[in-house]
Formats: C-alpha cells, sequence, structure tokens
C-alpha cells in the first residue's frame, strides 16, 4: 500500500516546489478563508512551477459552481475540494461545472462518521476526513481520534478514496496510518513555522514517516491471512 501525501494550504512558490521535490502526489491552495486563502493572481503564481505530473487542489468553501469551474480552469486543478455545504446536490451541481475530481469534507465530531457519509462516497471521487472546530473549516491541527474511527471506517468505505486530514505531523501520521489505512494523507499546519510558511525540514520529515509506515502497512497486510 502506498500512502500518497497532499501538502495543503500552500502561499509560497518554493514550497509548492518543495512539495514536488519531496514526491507530493498533490499541492492544495485555499479560497476557503483562514490565514491561507490566496487570491486567483496569487495562487496561479504559488503553482507556476508545478509540473502536470503533480495534482493541483482548489479549497473552496461555498462559492458558486461556475465560480469554482472558473478558478480551476484558470489554475489547471485536477481536485476540488468543498468544504462548508458539501452534499450530494452540491457535489453533483459542482460537477456538472467542473469535470475533474470533487472531495466532499466530512468534519468529523465525537469520533463518529456521520450519517451522510455512505452517500457521499457513492458520489464523490474521494472523501475528506478532517477534525470538526468551530472556529475554522481547516488547517486548525485538531487531530482525529483515529483508533475510535477506525472499525467504523472499514466497514463502511467501500472502494471510496479516503483522505485523512487533521492535525497529522511527522510524529503521528505512522500512527493514523496504521489505524485508518487511508489513501491520501493531508498536511498543512502541521509542517508550518506560521500559517502558510511551509518548514522545509518538517516536510521532509513528514515525507520520511509516510514512506516508512507506507512499508510496514504493506508488509504487515501482505503476512495477514485475513486480508
Amino acid at each position: 500500500m502506498r500512502v500518497e501525501i497532499k501538502f495543503c494550504g500552500l502561499t509560497r512558490s518554493e514550497d509548492a516546489n518543495h512539495a514536488v521535490s519531496l514526491g507530493a502526489s498533490y499541492v492544495g491552495v485555499i479560497f476557503a478563508g483562514g490565514p491561507r486563502m490566496l487570491t486567483v493572481d496569487r495562487a496561479r503564481d504559488v503553482l507556476a512551477g508545478v509540473p502536470e505530473t503533480v495534482r493541483r487542489v482548489g479549497v473552496f468553501a461555498d462559492q458558486t459552481a461556475t465560480e469554482i469551474a472558473r478558478v480551476a480552469e484558470r489554475l489547471g486543478l485536477a481536485v476540488v475540494q468543498l468544504h462548508g455545504t458539501a452534499g450530494i446536490e452540491r457535489i453533483a451541481e459542482v460537477g456538472r461545472e467542473f469535470s475533474g475530481h470533487i472531495w466532499p469534507v466530512l468534519r468529523v465530531v465525537d469520533g463518529e462518521l456521520t450519517p451522510e457519509f455512505p452517500e457521499l462516497a457513492d458520489v464523490a471521487d474521494g472523501v475528506l476526513l478532517d477534525a470538526y472546530s468551530p472556529n475554522a473549516l481547516g488547517g486548525t491541527g485538531v487531530r482525529l481520534p483515529w483508533r475510535m474511527l477506525s472499525a467504523e471506517l472499514t466497514r463502511r468505505r467501500g472502494e471510496t478514496p479516503i483522505i485523512l486530514a487533521g492535525g497529522l505531523s511527522a510524529d503521528n501520521v505512522a500512527q493514523a496510518i496504521g489505524d485508518l489505512e487511508p489513501d491520501v494523507v493531508d498536511v498543512s499546519s502541521g509542517v508550518e513555522r506560521s500559517p502558510g510558511i511551509k518548514d522545509h525540514d518538517r516536510m521532509r520529515a513528514f515525507r520520511d514517516a509516510v514512506t516508512h509506515a507506507s512499508i510496514s502497512t504493506s508488509r504487515s497486510t501482505s503476512r495477514s491471512p485475513s486480508r
């Protein structure tokens, strides 16, 4: 099992380029508010050196589908990540305007998946799990109770890719991967010196921790007779 990495909340081109050099599969820029929010022009500059082999993700809140599609076309986004209202109708609405992948964000409260998870998983290209915070849509550094979620997620996930966010860092991402086996791990504040300013040593340490955890999980899975 190879767990992919998304470095999100990028605000500087040097950080985006470093993410590419580390082998990131996704790089993310934010249009959903908060200290890492960019204008479209600034996002274009940040992503200018990112090759087509690395998928660009735009994080949106309640912009219209037309606005999202316009930004996506201008920036060459491969994925739209939907915070705020991200139900089935919203996904369908954006999908009519945008031909790339759509990831709704499910904000986990009290360690439980919300009832709409199966429906979202049926229509989305991936579901991003993040910790609920009353003060912000994301990038809070609040971690999820991975062990508590493990059994429920295993039972309900189906074939839909799971993107795991929320308080990840080099110190804990191996445990998160071991508990939940996500397809993608999404980090922002866990590799920063300050909001939006990435620390390149922390980014590298995060990449190394994910690589080692992926190898360990693959070996464990191959030895398990129940898999």
